[in-house]
């Protein structure tokens, strides 16, 4: 699915599109409906920069039994495990 968000919109946010997505990202996490991996992939941004982000914002980084899974799944795809 793709998402348009208008260049009128972004003007009346005074946004750029990088940091549209990363508002998106960093609300979606706040909210449980990302993982970590998953708000930094759609923030465009490595995982260590998204944390670096929420500490900024002084949002807890929330790091449960499903991302340990995912995070070893990924690690024996890349062949690091």
């Amino acid at each position: 699915m793709s998402i348009i968000i208008s260049d009128e919109l972004l003007t009346a946010t005074r946004m750029t599109e990088a940091e549209m997505k990363q508002e998106i990202a960093v609300l979606l996490f706040e909210k449980e409906k990302l993982t970590l991996a998953q708000a930094s992939r759609f923030a465009g941004m490595n995982r260590i920069a998204f944390q670096h982000l929420l500490a900024s914002r002084q949002i807890p980084v929330h790091y449960g039994v499903e991302d340990l899974e995912q995070d070893i799944k990924n690690l024996r795809e890349m062949g690091r495990l």
